[in-house]
């Protein structure tokens, strides 16, 4: 599982038009399933990204969590982050997950957050989205549960 982390101060998901999900401040995660990750790394990915300490102090650090700041989530589903462009000029997604084992984990991963008391908002699955979003930073951070 790979997840882009933005910080953001709000975000949106639309599709065909119409808004699905918006947020205020919090996190825009990008969220990528691959063909060899495991159902127990939805777990501990959902654990490091509640816990990260990435939004500013009274004296500008980063130093305060989700919770910290009472902030959101929005998940949106990105199996390009499994695009391998080592040959060619057209990317190959061939180590993504399929689209049922990805989609269950997504929901999943996004469940794991919402039961560390998190709310969240949901793209569309294999839609095609129109994400806005204003990061805020920029701030975004790249995880790979192989690296976790």
């Amino acid at each position: 599982m790979r997840v882009v982390v933005q910080r953001v101060s709000g975000a949106s998901v639309s599709v065909d038009g119409g808004q699905v999900s918006r947020i205020g401040p919090g996190y825009l995660l990008l969220v990528g399933v691959g063909d060899a990750d495991r159902n127990d790394e939805v777990e501990r990915m959902a654990e490091k990204v509640f816990n990260l300490r990435v939004f500013r102090d009274e004296a500008g650090k980063t130093n305060r969590s989700l919770s910290d700041v009472e902030g959101e989530i929005l998940v949106v589903s990105q199996f390009t982050l499994y695009g391998d462009v080592r040959k060619g000029r057209r990317p190959s997604f061939v180590h993504a997950a399929e689209p049922q084992i990805a989609d269950a984990r997504v929901e999943a991963f996004a469940r794991a957050l919402e039961a560390r008391g998190a709310r969240v908002g949901r793209g569309a699955f294999g839609a095609e989205m129109q994400v806005e979003l204003t990061n805020d930073g920029p701030f975004t951070l790249i995880l790979d549960a192989a690296e976790l």
